[in-house]
Parts: structure tokens; sequence; C-alpha cells
């Protein structure tokens, strides 16, 4: 496991984002770094579940991988076709659930900054932008259910890139998916400052037990799972 020191090298430039669209942050960078690494090219076939503005999407197409891209939002969706015909590069972005759009289908890689941030409502958030960070009382919402479609949307010997909060408990990610037959384990991780979503639900964090007291800083952690 390493400390990743972000660089926004890795990423297409020149990007554009459409009001209300997840712009890259450094939970995107992070997984970019973790991208950078595994092996694409012809005949991988990639899935990225919640695109935003493309970027990791196109980063995988840029290497020569066919590419699938899923986002509840119309937004997003627009964004990331636009992103793709700017820069010349073959990106199919499907709109709505990921599980029902990609129903009957497996890809080699999987690649996804889910929604991860603990909201005091359980139910999720049906407007952006709160959409692409809101994901119930523990964070883990999106995050459950992605692992538990994992053995259907993954080739054996497939690839799972995910990254989110330590403040959802990366070792309830590593023992759900070493549950279903993977082999998972924390691949990086990066200490940034809390943005204005955190800061403004201190109390609440605190009170949950999810954060301590005067914290500032919030880990994310880059899990990487294959299928066995």
């Amino acid at each position: 496991m390493s400390s990743t020191a972000l660089t926004l090298g890795i990423l297409p430039s020149g990007l554009i984002a459409l009001p209300t669209v997840y712009r890259p942050q450094a939970d995107t960078r992070l997984l970019a770094e973790s991208l950078a690494r595994e092996a694409l090219g012809p005949g991988t076939d990639v899935l990225e579940i919640g695109t935003g503005t493309g970027a990791l999407a196109l980063h995988a197409a840029g290497r020569g991988a066919t590419v699938t891209a899923v986002d509840v939002s119309a937004m997003a969706v627009a964004t990331a076709r636009m992103n793709a015909w700017m820069h010349r590069l073959p990106l199919q972005v499907l709109h709505g659930d990921f599980a029902a759009r990609t129903a009957d289908r497996q890809f080699d890689l999987i690649v996804t900054n889910p929604p991860y941030v603990p909201a005091p409502r359980p139910q999720l958030p049906s407007r952006e932008p709160q959409r692409a960070w809101d994901a119930g009382p523990d964070g883990r919402t999106i995050i459950d259910r992605i692992c538990g479609r994992l053995p259907t949307l993954l080739r054996p010997g497939g690839v799972l890139l995910m990254v989110h909060s330590g403040l959802c408990g990366a070792e309830k990610t590593v023992a759900h998916l070493a549950r279903t037959g993977f082999s998972a384990n924390i691949e990086a991780t990066a200490s940034v400052p809390w943005g204005p979503v955190l800061r403004s639900r201190r109390v609440w964090l605190e009170k949950q037990g999810l954060a301590g007291e005067a914290e500032e800083h919030e880990e994310l952690v880059l899990i990487r799972a294959q299928h066995s």
C-alpha cells in the first residue's frame, strides 16, 4: 500500500463540466494513478460506474480499451459525451442505474468513484449535485450495491478499482469483497483536507462516531479487488 502524491498529468486535459457535474478532484486523481498501473489495451472491456466528466473513462479509452461509462445524472452523461467528442475518443456513455444498464454484460475492469459521503438522510438524493456524493448514514449505500453486483459484472480474473472515504470503513469493503470470492486489498491512500460538505456535517459526524473531535483531514482509500 502506498500514499500517493496526486497529480493531474495522467488525466485528459481540457475537460469541460456542465453545471452540477462532479469535477475531477483528489479522489479522481487517486483512482487515475491506480488505473495507470493496470494493463489496458485493445480487447480490454472497461466499465466506469459514475463517470461524471468522463475523465477516467477517457483515460482508459486513450489506451485502446473498449469503454462503457454509466451515470444516473443526465447532465454528467451529456458532459462525458461532449468530452469524448472533443478528445476524439470512442466512448459508450449510458444514462441510468449501472445495474440496469449493464444487465447480462461482463467486463475485464471496473473503475468507480461512487457517492460515499455519510449523510443524515437515509434516502439517496434525486437531484444534483448532492447525488454525486451523498450515500446514506454510513456512506455505504452505493458501495455495497457495487460489491454485491460485482460477481456477475466481472469476468474471471477481472479487476475492480474503487475509491472511497475512510469514513465508510475500508476494512468493511475488503471483507465484503472477500466474502464473495475476491482477493481485495487497500492499494493506496491519500490524506486531503475536509471539504465544505464534511465541514457542514461535523457535529453530526462526531455524534455518529464517524469523525473525531477537531478532525481536519479525510483519508481516501483506493481498493483493488480481483476476481478469482
